[in-house]
């Protein structure tokens, strides 16, 4: 991911900045490509090399084992029939 400075007087960015910083919201463009706009202050990453093996990152496998043990896990059909989508 790519860090960009988002300068004062980019009114329109910095409007829509402070409505991300309430509530998560997600641009659409007018080819119907959509993105999410949502602050990271909560969000935790876990940086890792395409050559690195992701069990060995002791961090990242603890808050693993903490989110499978949170609750009953269903099947993607079970998913798509609460959906609709079936």
């Amino acid at each position: 991911m790519k860090t960009t400075r988002v300068p004062p007087r980019a009114k329109a960015l910095n409007e829509l900045l402070s409505k991300a910083r309430r509530e998560a919201i997600i641009l659409e463009t007018d080819k119907g490509e959509q993105f999410v706009l949502a602050s990271i202050n909560a969000w935790v990453g876990y940086r890792l090399s395409t050559a690195e093996d992701i069990t060995k990152n002791r961090e990242l496998m603890k808050y693993l084992k903490v989110r499978r043990s949170r609750g009953k896990a269903i099947t993607l059909a079970q998913l798509k029939g609460e959906l609709g989508l079936t």
